[in-house]
């Protein structure tokens, strides 16, 4: 069965999701492998969301039980305050919830284009860390194709503003001249990447970047823009205009104290507009203390998010609805194939035992053996047609037990998806 923890934007606080940041895919695979009743899970975390999915052997409610606990000591976080927070998401209903997180109709700006390539590479990493399953791989795959067909055939990806461009929005009426606006960008990222682009739609000619991994350089060279050095940030940091840091680094790269000693090294450091796009976050808020600077960062861009009822259009829903319907139905008829595929072995094997009879006795022509197998797939036909009928209602069961009951076959078919509705998650 299919469950999911998840907790965003609405629910929690950018201080509680900067701490559910710091579990990573690892983390996650560190906790299945201490459960036997957890087959696998995937774990998609970005800037105003965690989600963990599981594939688990019951009804999901241990597991879920244990994340909780789990989490709580890998991110300092209160038991209490994510139980109060955390919502979980079971069968037909997390598929509707991950459908329309990857459409981007769930995000702090919806529409946003970044987050169906979050969900792909969440289930890449699950897979780099071996924790996928068939039935994760089925979800995740089936909740790519629906992003791009809501991209393709509604409005929805073009009625948001992601939240890079948002941010620049925001930080336009800072801006008298984009074309003279001198831009620290510190991470080489897929924020990174669409940071730079939007800057350039914008004008700015002036932009450096720092990694504090050390990818600067690299990132420079295909991009066309200047490397900082490590020596050289505390200038750089000094004379920017505007300093946008959407690194991957889990502690803050930037406080008071660091940017106060990097202004002091030229005589009239710029008046400053710091844009933090980290999570966890880049920039201690301790920076807006200091004279001239002024800090942006994703809470005060989330107060300025246009409302969701805006943006998100029926078209968009009424697709991600159709595509749930599917992969229900899907589903349902992956929980009867184990019985299908029992009972077709089951009648192919007699016919097999009937014509190595007819070959001891010299009586198994071609003819007859191809005559036999021939009446072998008419007789599965209409029953294996008649499970799939079944499978789409929901009654794959009934097929299942009557293969039990008539020839004495017990495949290991899972039941079919139910329709249970996410709940709050007790503490």
């Amino acid at each position: 069965m299919l469950t999911a923890v998840t907790a965003d934007f609405r629910s929690a606080g950018f201080e509680v999701l900067e701490r559910l940041a710091t579990i990573s895919a690892d983390t996650l695979a560190r906790f299945a492998a201490t459960r036997t009743d957890v087959r696998g899970g995937v774990l998609l975390a970005t800037c105003n969301r965690f989600e963990a999915y599981l594939d688990t052997a019951d009804d999901g409610t241990a597991g879920a039980d244990a994340l909780l606990d789990f989490a709580t000591a890998a991110a300092g976080v209160e038991r209490a305050e994510l139980s109060g927070i955390a919502v979980r998401h079971e069968e037909a209903d997390i598929a509707g919830h991950l459908f329309s997180v990857s459409s981007g109709l769930e995000s702090l700006v919806v529409g946003e284009a970044e987050i169906a390539g979050q969900v792909s590479r969440a289930l890449e990493t699950a897979r780099s860390v071996g924790t996928t399953t068939p039935d994760l791989e089925r979800l995740f795959q089936r909740a790519s194709r629906t992003s791009s067909a809501v991209q393709q055939h509604t409005r929805v990806g073009t009625a948001g503003r992601n939240i890079v461009r948002l941010a620049l929005d925001l930080a336009g009426s800072r801006v008298a001249d984009w074309s003279t606006t001198r831009v620290l960008l510190i991470g080489t990222g897929t924020y990174a990447r669409a940071t730079l682009a939007a800057l350039r739609d914008r004008g700015v000619r002036e932009i450096a970047v720092y990694s504090p991994s050390g990818r600067a350089l690299l990132f420079a060279k295909r991009e066309g823009v200047v490397a900082v050095e490590r020596q050289d940030l505390p200038h750089r940091l000094a004379l920017a205009d505007i300093v946008i840091s959407c690194s991957i680094a889990t502690a803050p790269i930037l406080d008071e104290e660091r940017l106060r000693r990097a202004r002091s090294v030229v005589e009239e450091p710029a008046r400053q507009l710091i844009v933090d796009l980290g999570m966890p976050r880049n920039v201690e808020p301790d920076v807006a203390h200091l004279p001239d600077v002024e800090l942006l960062d994703l809470e005060t861009i989330g107060k300025h998010a246009p409302l969701p009822e805006l943006q998100a259009t029926d078209d968009a829903r009424a697709l991600i609805a159709e595509a749930v319907d599917q992969y229900g139905a899907d589903q349902r008829a992956t929980a009867v194939t184990p019985a299908v595929v029992a009972y077709r072995a089951h009648v192919f094997e007699l016919v097999d035992q009937e014509l190595e009879r007819l070959r001891r006795r010299g009586e198994a022509t071609e003819a007859v053996e191809r005559a036999m197998r021939h009446l072998a797939g008419v007789l599965v036909h209409t029953p294996s047609a008649r499970a799939r009928e079944l499978a789409a209602a929901g009654e794959g069961e009934r097929f299942a037990e009557a293969v039990q009951v008539l020839y004495g076959l017990a495949p290991d078919a899972a039941r079919p998806a139910g329709e249970q509705p996410g709940s709050q998650l007790a503490g």
